[in-house]
């Protein structure tokens, strides 16, 4: 049960305090974890379920009944938004895997003209990627997601990036190298395995001689 001590004063509360009153089962200490970390919550949550807003309610709800019943689990020295980003990360992986709905998309590049609107068929595809990328994330390590997200959908600087997570700016320029590489080589494999016919051999792209003589 979530209790109030009356063991702060200030509005705003740094993750220490926070955390210890978590652990203290404080209701101040969560109250001001929802107001202070609800809206990153939410947009980690948008961005791995898309932007249908009922979907992204119900595993936002879930993520936050996960958040309360661990609570008084968190280390002393923990930060809270890789804690935060860890459980969101898992709860939309479980919606993913309960609606079955990850799955091997068409990943093939539809060329056009750039002047001209997206055909029927190009927004498809363009959709289609948009969610190969979401299922890929929801695949990935939490840790490798959130470094992802922060850097270039949240276009923190890595001394921003070490203030939210922690670390220093080499291990984190390293893990953030790890999981672009993480990504990419999903990605490419996802491509490799796409109904994209094959590249020609080198003998099927020369013709016989003479026969266009």
């Amino acid at each position: 049960m979530i209790k109030s001590v009356g063991a702060f004063v200030s509005d705003t509360l740094t993750d220490a305090e926070i955390v210890r009153g978590l652990r203290q089962g404080d209701r101040r200490a969560w109250e001001r974890l929802c107001k202070q970390y609800s809206p990153r919550v939410w947009r980690y949550v948008a961005r791995l379920v898309g932007q249908n807003e009922e979907v992204v309610a119900e595993v936002f709800q879930e993520t936050m009944l996960a958040v309360a019943k661990s609570g008084r689990n968190l280390e002393n020295d923990s930060r809270l938004w890789p804690w935060l980003a860890a459980i969101s990360h898992n709860q939309t992986a479980l919606y993913w895997r309960k609606n079955a709905r990850i799955r091997r998309l068409d990943v093939k590049s539809v060329p056009s003209d750039s002047t001209l609107p997206p055909t029927p068929l190009e927004l498809l595809l363009q959709a289609e990627k948009v969610q190969l990328v979401r299922t890929l994330l929801a695949e990935m390590n939490a840790d490798a997601v959130t470094l992802l997200s922060a850097k270039y959908l949240d276009g923190l600087s890595i001394t921003e990036i070490v203030e939210l997570m922690g670390g220093t700016q080499e291990s984190v320029r390293s893990r953030l190298a790890r999981a672009r590489r993480d990504f990419r080589a999903r990605f490419e494999r996802v491509c490799q395995e796409s109904d994209q016919p094959a590249l020609p051999t080198v003998e099927e792209r020369t013709p016989p001689e003479g026969k266009y003589a």
